[in-house]
């Protein structure tokens, strides 16, 4: 096993309609390079995944996203769905739990629809990033570029479009979560 993340411990914020694959792949990542994921969500319990419209498995909660605190953390992953970050950024703990880590210049990494947590927690302004397409104008609107890229990396956010960016998504995740704290990530917040 890999130890590029030991002893750092990453956030995967994620509730109801969560993307499967988006969820379990970096998971495995953080996991296979020595680090601690936890699942953070806006409620206790169980999260159902989905595979594109079909329920999958569910996954137990870790944490409560109003008993968390970026603090506790060293990086954090939203994956995507259409109905996961649709739900989180109509969550205000969600949304202040994701906006505290870029005011730490901690790395994210996000996938897929994920980035509409971002839009809602205003840290697009000046950043570009990659997501599903149909969110070009929803980060655009929110002061980001948008590219059309199998992964971006912006300064300790890093992006992607669709699980089947996942090989370059999760590797890139790793890096840039071992790498920590990057300054240029808070001059979005």
């Amino acid at each position: 096993m890999a130890t590029e993340l030991a002893g750092k411990k990453i956030a995967f914020l994620a509730t109801e309609g969560v993307e499967q694959v988006e969820l379990t792949e970096p998971w495995k990542a953080v996991e296979q390079a020595g680090g601690t994921p936890e699942l953070v969500s806006v409620e206790d319990g169980e999260v159902q995944a989905f595979n594109h419209l079909d329920k999958a498995d569910t996954f137990k909660v870790d944490k409560t996203v109003s008993e968390a605190t970026a603090a506790d953390y060293d990086g954090l992953v939203l994956p995507g769905g259409v109905a996961n970050p649709d739900f989180l950024r109509m969550d205000e703990d969600a949304v202040s739990f994701v906006r505290a880590f870029f005011e730490q210049a901690k790395p994210v990494g996000v996938i897929c629809h994920g980035p509409w947590t971002l839009v809602e927690a205003d840290v697009l302004k000046g950043r570009t990033i990659t997501s599903w397409p149909s969110l070009k104008t929803d980060i655009e609107n929110a002061g980001g570029t948008w590219v059309d890229e199998e992964v971006h990396v912006d300064q300790g956010l890093t992006s992607s479009r669709n699980p089947d960016d996942l090989p370059a998504f999760c590797a890139k995740i790793v890096e840039e979560f071992a790498e920590g704290k990057h300054a240029e990530q808070a001059r979005s917040a």
